[in-house]
This record gives structure tokens, C-alpha cells and sequence, in this order.
């Protein structure tokens, strides 16, 4: 049994440091999200170089609620309801993730 504890945790390591991609993690220059909380049911997002982003949304149980590319700085949200989510931002091979609250 302590062979399969053993293995179980080799795996679970292994996973874990050959998905680490430093420049993935790297969070975004410049990142603005404002307002937060949202009460408008629209965002701003601003970085450095403000190029296309890929946006998702997810809601506290990890489901995806939101998927979309965004061009400019605002994002409409009217069509979530209140509540917490998680924001992922991808913008140049760099990936920012913040706390969103819609009121």
C-alpha cells in the first residue's frame, strides 16, 4: 500500500512541475480592472500595451460562465448575475487572474 501512496505522489508531482511555464504565469504590465466591484454591468480592462485579450469568467464553483476576446478596454458583463467570479486575462502569452464581484 505504501508503493501505491509513493506512485500516487510521484504523479502528482510530476504533473504539477511539467506544467509550470514561467512566462504563463507571468502576471500582465500595467493591468487595470476597474470599477471592481461592478455595479454598471460593465468592466475596464487596461494593460501597458493594450492588445486584443482573451477574457474568461468563471463562477465560484469553477464553471466557465464567459468566453470572449476583447479588443478595446470595456467589457460588458449584463449578462451575469451578481455575484463573485474568477477573471483569467490572456494577453501576449501572459496570464493575469484577479477576483471580479458584480453587485
Amino acid at each position: 500500500m505504501k508503493h501505491l501512496y509513493a506512485v500516487l505522489f510521484f504523479f502528482v508531482c510530476t504533473i504539477g512541475f511539467s506544467q509550470e511555464n514561467v512566462e504563463s504565469n507571468a502576471d500582465i504590465d500595467g493591468l487595470k480592472l476597474y470599477p471592481n466591484p461592478c455595479t454598471q454591468h460593465k468592466v475596464f480592462i487596461e494593460t501597458l500595451s493594450n492588445n486584443p485579450k482573451q477574457i474568461a469568467i468563471f463562477d465560484v464553483l469553477g464553471t466557465q460562465v464567459l468566453q470572449t476576446t476583447m479588443v478595446g478596454k470595456e467589457l460588458n458583463l449584463s449578462r451575469l448575475d451578481k455575484g463573485m467570479y474568477i477573471i483569467r486575462i490572456l494577453e501576449n502569452n501572459k496570464v493575469a487572474t484577479r477576483k471580479l464581484i458584480i453587485k
